[in-house]
């Protein structure tokens, strides 16, 4: 029994472990699932919430349309060059990978500086999360959209540091870019809806 048991493990190392990576790419889909729910509840309650303004400012009156399209413009361009740091993963460039990792970085950078520069204004001027239902369920959904993307900034640097100076990439490291992969493609569908839901409907 005992090289019987032995045989799929060399199995698995012999083809680098496709299969546990498969399976943490689902596990990794799984969660994303989670993630959608935790996001439908915050656009349900926005939704709910969108006219309770309480004698306050409304979205017309606070939202900068033209700050919001440059935050847009640099996710939806950082999630076009992850796509080319994959391209250059699957071709075992590892110093290409490096360096469209850091070119999403910066622009996932400035996406969170941006957003953190709108919040202080609009606190600066008295529409913080406390002044009305409105903005307590704006704060909410734009703020935990804000800090899964730092976490997927930290995440990527994590990841740089990880790559820098390999020469190949494993499968390891393959399914680990796969994951981040994901979850940043995720995140900019999900700002596709905060941007026409949250900003483009509470203007119009």
């Amino acid at each position: 029994m005992q090289p019987h048991t032995a045989t799929p493990d060399l199995h698995a190392a012999d083809h680098g472990g496709h299969g546990h990576g498969d399976v943490k790419v689902f596990g990794f889909w799984l969660y994303l699932m989670t993630d959608c729910l935790i996001f439908a509840a915050l656009f349900a309650t926005f939704a709910v919430m969108r006219t309770s303004y309480a004698g306050g400012p409304t979205g017309k009156e606070l939202f900068d349309l033209n700050n919001v399209a440059i935050e847009t413009g640099l996710l939806l361009t950082s999630s076009m060059t992850y796509g080319l740091a994959m391209f250059a993963a699957y071709r075992q460039r590892s110093s290409q990978v490096l360096a469209w990792l850091a070119v999403t970085f910066l622009l996932g950078l400035g996406f969170i500086i941006l957003e953190v520069h709108e919040f202080l204004g609009l606190v600066a001027i008295g529409a913080g999360p406390d002044r009305s239902a409105f903005l307590s369920s704006f704060f909410t959904l734009v703020a935990t959209h804000g800090l899964h993307v730092t976490f997927g900034l930290i995440w990527m640097a994590v990841m740089m540091v990880h790559v820098f100076g390999k020469r190949r990439l494993s499968d390891n490291d393959i399914t680990r870019l796969s994951c981040l992969s994901l979850f940043w493609h995720f995140l900019d569908i999900v700002w596709i809806c905060v941007f026409s839901f949250v900003y483009l409907s509470s203007v119009v």
